[in-house]
């Protein structure tokens, strides 16, 4: 940590202008949001679009998968090249490769087409990603660092509720091509704020870059989670998940050995040390997998249980959201009162409580008013913690290598949304075949087959059982709420783990929010 330093010029790293400070968040949560949007709107327009391009469910997954997986795979790359270069440079471009490719998916009339283009807009959209964060961590000064930090982890928190809702209002109004219409608005307009307003710092030192360490800490990253995409759906024995996960681990030792052996890594593996680091890190890995679980869980609860729309499901989220956002803001208040632990502690507490109550209160009886109080409980305690933990891996970076920690920050959340879909997937759906077994004793085995593979074929099993129809319906709702609670009780467990994690090895109290020496960083226009 560094002693705080006197504030440069708007147009060089630090700027008190309240004004300029509000255009450079402009700038940066448009941009943020776009790529959020690009990843929830489809996954919302995932049966339409099937239906319009006439894709198989597993083309389905790849055309989700694909922008998942570049994403991940390029953010530490990426995140280093920005601090070596010019952030802004890089996030023009990113802005200029994501639009390209978001265009490119709004035509598409193919599989093959739209994979290749949410390939494109997945390595655009980690040109913006960790940038964005990285901009503002070095362009505000301490005493407005937190709440910065607060406003960009509240979006990204809520940004793919709020992505999620619009596109289902599109997709009921409109088409689901017009998911893609909310990402190319939103990518116009960081365009254009970001080149009038973002200032383009990067790191003052000319060391050689590390190019090894970049490939190692992408191909480690995207073969984790292409291969942790791919267990679930295609089988853990499968040859392309365990190539996958055999060449993600073996890079990740790789990158290890290779870092620790460079004056001038990629990634300060002795970082890590620092409890700051590996707290933040490890709770947003945490989190975010139990959340992306949560939201997994959520949506065929809403859609296949309760019978809602796309629209109202989305919907339903909102009042999550509405927790969620303004305490992500507030958090750097509590924890200049309290201390960054003590915040993590009460928001990882909060949040497992959360999730403990919607496993307790869930029921296909009770309906939304089951699992709205959860839903509340955990959007407080997951804005009470992401901030915070932010922080934590913000400030333990020097102010050069502030990409680097704004990709750790969000590869952390990818990767753990990966964990989270595939584990809690997994509870789910073995809960769910464990339960509906039953009632399906004495059917024909080409209706219990399908219909013990998924509430989504149980209900049509349904419509053409006749007589047994209802009762198929019946246990396959009550099932399903079964096996939701088994991996809810799972998310449970991981959110312990985190809080304990947090209790014995937390930040240490600090006496400054500063990651670095302005000096560290050069304003190249």
């Amino acid at each position: 940590m560094h002693s705080s330093t006197p504030a440069l010029r708007a147009d060089g790293v630090l700027t008190h202008d309240k004004r300029a400070q509000r255009n450079i968040m402009i700038a940066m949560i448009t941009a943020l949001v776009a790529v959020l949007a690009a990843m929830s709107g489809l996954n919302v327009a995932q049966q339409q679009m099937a239906v319009g391009l006439g894709a198989s469910q597993g083309d389905v997954l790849w055309i989700i998968n694909a922008y998942t997986v570049a994403l991940a795979a390029l953010l530490l790359p990426v995140g280093a090249i920005g601090d070596r270069y010019g952030r802004k440079t890089v996030l023009l471009a990113g802005l200029a490769v994501f639009g390209i490719a978001t265009l490119g998916s709004l035509l598409a009339t193919t599989t093959t087409v739209m994979i290749v283009a949410r390939v494109a807009a997945g390595a655009g959209a980690a040109m913006i990603m960790p940038v964005t964060l990285s901009i503002i961590t070095s362009s505000f000064p301490p005493e407005d660092r937190g709440k910065a930090i607060g406003i960009w982890a509240a979006f990204a928190g809520g940004g793919s509720m709020i992505a999620m809702f619009v596109s289902a209002f599109m997709i009921d109004v409109l088409t689901w091509r017009w998911v893609f219409a909310l990402p190319l608005v939103l990518i116009a307009v960081s365009a254009v704020t970001s080149v009038l307003y973002a200032p383009n710092t990067k790191e003052a030192s000319g060391h050689r870059f590390d190019t090894v360490g970049s490939v190692l800490s992408a191909v480690a990253i995207g073969g984790l989670v292409l291969g942790i995409h791919e267990g679930p759906e295609n089988g853990w024995t499968a040859p392309l998940t365990i190539v996958a996960l055999a060449v993600g681990g073996a890079s990740v030792l790789l990158f290890v050995m290779w870092e620790r052996r460079q004056a001038e890594p990629l990634l300060d593996i002795s970082a890590f040390r620092d409890r700051g680091l590996a707290a933040g890190t490890v709770t947003l890995l945490i989190v975010f997998a139990v959340m992306f679980g949560v939201f997994l869980v959520l949506f065929p609860y809403f859609q296949a249980v309760l019978g809602w729309t796309a629209l109202k499901s989305a919907a339903a989220l909102l009042p999550m959201m509405l927790v969620m956002m303004p305490m992500s803001t507030i958090a750097p208040k509590v924890a200049s009162r309290i201390g960054r632990r003590s915040t993590m502690t009460a928001g990882v507490a909060i949040f497992a409580s959360g999730l403990a109550l919607m496993a307790l209160r869930a029921s296909v009886e009770g309906g939304y008013t089951s699992v709205l109080p959860g839903l509340i409980v955990i959007g407080l305690g997951m804005g009470l913690t992401m901030t915070p933990a932010t922080e934590a891996i913000t400030e333990t970076l020097p102010l050069e290598k502030q990409g680097v920690a704004s990709a750790l920050n969000d590869a952390s959340r990818e990767l753990g949304g990966a964990v989270g879909i595939a584990l809690l997937g997994s509870v789910l759906t073995a809960g769910y075949r464990s339960a509906i077994q039953p009632a399906l004793a004495g059917l024909p085995t080409e209706l219990a087959h399908p219909a013990s593979e998924g509430i989504g074929t149980a209900l049509a099993v349904a419509a053409r059982a006749g007589d047994q129809g209802p009762a198929i319906v019946d246990a396959a709702k009550h099932a399903f709420v079964d096996g939701w609670t088994q991996s809810m009780w799972l998310g449970v467990a991981m959110a312990a783990a985190a809080l304990v994690y947090v209790i014995v090895r937390g930040p240490l109290p600090s006496t400054t929010s500063q990651p670095a020496e302005a000096n560290d960083l050069v304003n190249v226009g």
